[in-house]
């Protein structure tokens, strides 16, 4: 039943140009499906002192209030990361943030707990929601994430203090630069 409502949506997508590269933000106008960082700008490319924005290149004629709220939300975030946790979050759209799964337990309490410039183990997340012994499950749940950033994936390390992986780990950079972005814009 849900994957029919699902492949019933109108889905658009709006393309971001930001400090991480291009972000592609999919949804309806029930909310956000996903948003993809496709990883176009070599690490050597992305300069410290580039100036931080994040600015709408491409998007469909009719965005829904949903869309423009995500919109927002990334431009506050890479531009005034502070003020980003006082923003109401657009709703989410995916089957992964739906009900009762373990997944979807995860990443609601990772967004609920954890927050601006802090980080959490895998181990501790997998304590937050409800199951100490379900460390490897907590780092699928990561893989799944439909919408990083706005879940923030990228705040949970490895016990160690290490950064583990991110996205598969094509992205452990863009993790590290996320991280040390939050550390800096919260201390401003």
């Amino acid at each position: 039943m849900k994957k029919q409502r699902e492949s019933q949506c109108t889905q658009k997508t709006i393309s971001l140009l930001s400090p991480l590269g291009t972000i592609q933000v999919s949804g309806c106008e029930n909310g956000v499906h996903t948003i993809q960082i496709l990883m176009d700008v070599a690490p050597a490319e992305r300069s410290s002192a580039a100036p931080l924005s994040c600015v709408v290149t491409d998007s469909p004629a009719e965005t829904s209030p949903e869309m423009q709220r995500c919109v927002e939300w990334l431009q506050a975030y890479f531009t005034e990361p502070q003020t980003a946790g006082s923003l109401p979050l657009p709703a989410f759209h995916h089957p992964a943030l739906q009900g009762d799964a373990f997944t979807s337990r995860v990443l609601q309490v990772l967004l609920r707990d954890v927050k601006f410039g802090e980080t959490v183990s895998y181990k501790r997340l997998a304590e937050m929601a409800g199951n100490p012994r379900a460390v490897r499950a907590v780092g699928g749940a990561m893989r799944r994430n439909p919408v990083p950033l706005l879940i923030p994936c990228h705040r949970v390390i490895s016990s160690s203090g290490q950064s583990g992986p991110y996205m598969s780990g094509r992205g452990d950079h863009l993790k590290q630069w996320l991280l040390t972005h939050e550390r800096q814009r919260g201390e401003g």
